[in-house]
C-alpha cells in the first residue's frame, strides 16, 4: 500500500505555473515514490486518473512525466496493460546517458577522453583483481586474433571489445555501463587516428598486451597506469591536432 504523496498542486489555467515546471514535479514526485521503496522494480503504477489525483495533476501533466521517465528506461509503458517500474539494472540505465553523449558535437570529444582517463584506469585496476584466469587469458587471444596487420575498422572494433571485456570484468556494472557509453563515443577519433598517425595501431597493440600483462600478474596500479597511458595517447594526438588545424 501506497503512503500519501506531496501533491504538487498543479494550476488547472496555467496561469502561475509553466508546463515544463509542472512535468518536472510530476517526475520528481514518481522518482521519490521509487527511491521511498513505495514503487519497486517490476511494479505496476497506480491507474493514471488515481495517480493524476493523488499528485495533483493534470493526467496530461502526468503522460508527460511518464512519457519522460520512459525515455530514460525508468518506466515500462506496456500498451493495453499499465506502466511499470522497470527492472533499473545500471546497464539499461545508462543507455539513456549514450542518447545524450550522442548529441554533443566531435569538438567534445577530448572532453570524453578526458573522462575515459579518470575512469577507466580505475575500471582496470578493479579488472585485475576481479577479473578470472579465463578471462584475462582471453584478452590476450583478442589480441591475437587480429593477425599482423589489421585494418584501421578491425583494429577499432577490437579496441572497442578489449575495453568493454576490461570494464565488465571490473565486476562494478554500474562502472562498467559508463565506462561502455563513454568509451564507444571516442570510437570515430580512434578511427581517424588508425587512419592519419604513422604507427597508431603498432602503439595500440603493444599497450593492450601491457596492460594484458599486468592484468594477468595481478598487478593492479600498473593495470591502471598502463590504461591512462593508452588512453592519454589519443588524448594527446586529438590536442595536438586541434592545435595544428
Amino acid at each position: 500500500m501506497y503512503s500519501e504523496p506531496v501533491q504538487i498542486r498543479e494550476s488547472r489555467t496555467g496561469s502561475t505555473r509553466s508546463t515544463m515546471s509542472v512535468t518536472d514535479d510530476a517526475i520528481e514526485a514518481i522518482k521519490q515514490m521509487i527511491v521511498d521503496g513505495e514503487l519497486r522494480p517490476g511494479d505496476r503504477l497506480p491507474r493514471e486518473p488515481d495517480l493524476a489525483e493523488r499528485l495533483g495533476l493534470s493526467r496530461s501533466s502526468l503522460r508527460e512525466a511518464v512519457r519522460a521517465l520512459s525515455l530514460i528506461h525508468v518506466l515500462d509503458v506496456r500498451r493495453g496493460d499499465g506502466t511499470y517500474v522497470t527492472s533499473l539494472e545500471p546497464s539499461l540505465l545508462m543507455d539513456a546517458m549514450g542518447f545524450v553523449v550522442d548529441f554533443h558535437r566531435d569538438d567534445t570529444v577530448l572532453q570524453f577522453l578526458e573522462a575515459r582517463r579518470i575512469i577507466e584506469p580505475a575500471a582496470t585496476a578493479m579488472a585485475a583483481v576481479n577479473m578470472s584466469e579465463e578471462e584475462v587469458e582471453g584478452l590476450a587471444d583478442l589480441i591475437d586474433a587480429l593477425g599482423t596487420s589489421p585494418s584501421v575498422e578491425q583494429l577499432v572494433a577490437n579496441d572497442l571489445e578489449f575495453h568493454r571485456r576490461i570494464a565488465a570484468g571490473s565486476g562494478n556494472q554500474v562502472l562498467s555501463s559508463l565506462v561502455e557509453s563513454v568509451s564507444g563515443r571516442t570510437q570515430r577519433a580512434r578511427t581517424w587516428r588508425g587512419i592519419t598517425q604513422e604507427a597508431a595501431v603498432e602503439r595500440t597493440l603493444a599497450e593492450h598486451r601491457a596492460i594484458q600483462q599486468a592484468l594477468a600478474a595481478r598487478q593492479a596500479e600498473v593495470a591502471g597506469a598502463w590504461a591512462t597511458v593508452h588512453i592519454a595517447g589519443v588524448e594527446q594526438w586529438i590536442r595536438q591536432t586541434l592545435v595544428e588545424s
